[in-house]
């Protein structure tokens, strides 16, 4: 093994194997509809806990004349977005795949960024995470359609729900955008 290469795993081929079969899930997808199903859930989930992270992260952070407002519209937004997380997961592992490891994974599948800003404005926080969930409402979209392609309806199902969840907090973060443009 060269100085690049590093095993992906602690456990041998054999050892990777013999977990699979314990963690395996009947279910009457085949095996290449699971894989596809389970290689689209994945970033969502990863998408997911950045999202919540980033929501928290301007719940605690937050600052300004609309404290009160902002703070409990976060916190109720991040309730939902962690809710979320749980039903993909447990959709993955229902099918037989499996999920989100850590926090190195995550980082590895995210496409939401995370913000590390010292101080963000309560204004352009609504609008980052505005734009984060608008993005995350056209990745449930294409997700669907790639699950229902896969004959996984109760997968595409639950996501429609995600859906509509992250179009209505993407409606009430615009609708402060929209209000601040329009204060000035």
């Amino acid at each position: 093994m060269t100085t690049k290469e590093k095993p992906t795993s602690r456990h041998t081929a054999t050892q990777q194997k013999a977990i699979a079969s314990q963690l395996a899930t009947v279910t009457d997808l085949t095996p290449e509809e699971v894989q596809s199903v389970v290689t689209v859930l994945n970033p969502l989930i990863a998408d997911a806990f950045a999202l919540y992270t980033k929501t928290k992260n301007f719940h605690w952070h937050l600052a300004g004349s609309h404290f009160r407002d902002y703070h409990l519209l976060f916190d109720e937004q991040a309730e939902d977005i962690l809710a979320s997380i749980d039903v993909m997961a447990e959709r993955v592992r229902r099918i037989g795949g499996t999920t989100i490891r850590s926090i190195k994974h995550i980082s590895q599948l995210q496409t939401i960024q995370d913000d590390n800003d010292e101080f963000v404005p309560a204004g352009e926080m609504a609008k980052r995470l505005m734009n984060d969930n608008a993005h995350m409402a056209q990745m449930l979209r294409a997700a669907i359609e790639i699950i229902e392609s896969h004959h996984d309806n109760a997968t595409a199902n639950a996501l429609e729900e995600l859906l509509d969840q992250a179009e209505r907090r993407k409606w009430f973060l615009f609708e402060i955008v929209q209000g601040q443009d329009n204060a000035g």
